[in-house]
């Protein structure tokens, strides 16, 4: 077992159950990772291979079908997948923050119809807020709804949509200015829907438009789309929770979860970096003796190593400040921060180990070094961050003169 990143104190289940992704990560993820990514292929096989370890319930309550678990061990599960191929971990975050904003915030009747079908992974979940225009700015949502009878009917056009097209259940966020007067705060006037579609591209229910997948830089093989509603009905029992007016509230919760996600992220990737730099390092020779002997590249794998278990442990804490029940938008911004640049850091300095060869496709690097980008911008870009970071210091720390 390698050296860094350790959890101290976790249970037998929790080491069982990482144990055994990591040992999945190791015999059906990475060997095959490089090859899809640079078709641009859905990794139908890996997911199916997830589904049967029981990943998309992972966290969905045993009452639904579900493992029950901890957000931690749910980090450090999506950390071993990212460490392996970081697309796979995105197939699942999106539909794990669908499923907890069901868990927190749905009807019972929802909980019911929806839960244990997610939990089978049976119904794949992503989520949309964000629209061509508005990049951070949730507050700029156009996309509305209005109220028709018994149902709601919604239009706009959302974007960056992880699963869009896999997916069949997409919790998407719209202005719904019904019972909220003129002049009420935009995040008070603001729903999430439960969408339900068939998975695939094209019209995929009456004034629902998945369009085909964003060609990326990296970040390939998991399906990223646009959503275009025109004139979507969609039936008043499938508003999340009931009550219009809460979905703001109710997507920055899945956010902040999401964040422990996606630095999670940035530790695997940071580790998959440094394990293949430092072993890059001791089989290349130069100057009569492996790369690895010379102080200035000893002086970057400390540092490579130092940023991987920094990350780690401030993921670590932000994980486990959320399952105590307690507030956590400061720890997770905090470590999203942290984790997206280390991460870039941690792989540019395996990319430079390498030399020329981490320019070739045919090595690892050269596809880590194009899929550490995205964890900059996802989930709140690093100035959103330190947005965060800053303001809930001045909170804990405020002046009392």
């Amino acid at each position: 077992m390698a050296r860094l990143a350790q959890t101290a104190g976790l249970t037998d289940v929790q080491q069982e159950i990482v144990s055994t992704v990591r040992d999945f990560v190791d015999k059906e993820i990475i060997p095959v990772a490089t090859g899809l990514e640079h078709r641009d292929e859905y990794p139908q096989a890996i997911v199916d291979g997830l589904r049967e370890l029981g990943l998309f319930g992972l966290m969905i309550p045993e009452e639904y079908g579900g493992l029950g678990e901890s957000l931690l061990t749910y980090a450090l599960c999506v950390e071993e997948i990212a460490r392996g191929w970081m697309s796979v971990s995105g197939i699942i975050n999106t539909h794990f923050i669908v499923a907890y904003m069901l868990k927190q915030h749905g009807t019972q009747e929802q909980r019911d119809h929806f839960l244990p079908r997610m939990a089978a992974g049976d119904i794949r979940g992503a989520f949309s807020m964000s629209e061509p225009a508005l990049g951070s700015d949730v507050s700029a949502i156009t996309s509305k709804a209005v109220k028709d009878g018994d149902e709601y009917v919604l239009t706009g056009q959302k974007m960056w949509l992880t699963n869009g097209g896999t997916s069949s259940l997409v919790a998407v966020l719209v202005r719904s200015d019904e019972g909220h007067p003129e002049g009420t705060a935009p995040h008070k006037s603001m729903t999430t829907f439960l969408v339900e579609k068939e998975p695939g591209f094209g019209e995929v229910r009456p004034g629902l438009t998945i369009p085909g997948k964003i060609d990326k830089m990296g970040y390939k093989g998991v399906d990223t789309t646009e959503l275009i509603m025109d004139g979507l009905r969609v039936p008043a029992d499938r508003v999340l929770g009931g009550t219009t007016g809460r979905g703001f509230y109710q997507m920055m919760d899945g956010v902040e979860v999401g964040r422990v996600n996606v630095a999670a992220r940035g530790c695997g990737v940071a580790q998959r970096a440094f394990e293949l730099g430092v072993a890059y390092a001791q089989q290349r020779h130069t100057f009569g003796k492996p790369i690895a002997q010379h102080q200035a590249i000893q002086f970057k794998l400390a540092e490579m190593a130092t940023k991987v278990e920094a990350a780690h442990a401030m993921m670590v804490n932000a994980a486990r400040k959320k399952d105590s029940g307690e507030r956590n938008d400061l720890e997770a911004g905090m470590a999203k921060y942290l984790a997206s640049e280390y991460c870039k850091e941690v792989v540019e300095d395996a990319f430079r180990i390498h030399g020329g060869y981490g320019f070739s496709k045919e090595y690892e690097i050269e596809r880590l070094y194009r899929e550490a980008p995205m964890l900059l911008i996802g989930e709140g870009t690093a100035e959103i961050q330190k947005m965060i970071i800053g303001r809930r210091l001045l909170e804990e720390y405020r002046f009392q003169g």
